[in-house]
C-alpha cells in the first residue's frame, strides 16, 4: 500500500515561497513508469494540476504556473518537493501530492487518474 503525506508551512506571506514536501512510503519514487503530481483546490473551486516530477526525474508544469513552479525530489528519503513563488491570496488552496501511471498533463485535474494521493494540506497566504 502506497502511503503519500504532504507537510509544510500552513500560512504563507503574500510575494514569499511556498515550500511543501510529499514523504512517500510503500513504494519507491523511482519506479518505472510513475508520475508524482502536485494538485491544488482553491476554496469553492474545482482541482487544479501544478505539476509532475517523473520516475526519472523529467519535470513538466501547467503553463499557467510553470514560470513560478519548481517541483524536485530527494531520493534518499524517497520524497518530491513543491516551490512555488510570489504567492498571493490566489495560491491559498488544500494542495496535494498524488500518483498516476498515466501522463497528468490534460487530466492532472481529475481524481479518477490517480491510484493515491495525500489527505492534503491546507495553505493560506495571508499577511
Amino acid at each position: 500500500q502506497v502511503q503519500l503525506q504532504e507537510s509544510g508551512p500552513g500560512l504563507v506571506k503574500p510575494s514569499q515561497t511556498l515550500s511543501l514536501t510529499c514523504t512517500v512510503s510503500g513504494g519507491s519514487i523511482t519506479t518505472k513508469y510513475y508520475y508524482w503530481s502536485w494538485i491544488r483546490q482553491p476554496p469553492g473551486k474545482g482541482l487544479e494540476w501544478i505539476g509532475y516530477i517523473f520516475y526519472s526525474g523529467s519535470t513538466y508544469y501547467s503553463p499557467s504556473l510553470k514560470s513560478r513552479t519548481s517541483i524536485a525530489r530527494d531520493t534518499s528519503k524517497n520524497q518530491f518537493t513543491l516551490q512555488l513563488s510570489s504567492v498571493t491570496s490566489e495560491d491559498t488552496a488544500v494542495y496535494y501530492c498524488a500518483r498516476s501511471f498515466r501522463n497528468p498533463g490534460v487530466d492532472g485535474h481529475n481524481w479518477s487518474l490517480y491510484d493515491y494521493r495525500g489527505q492534503g494540506t491546507q495553505v493560506t497566504v495571508s499577511s
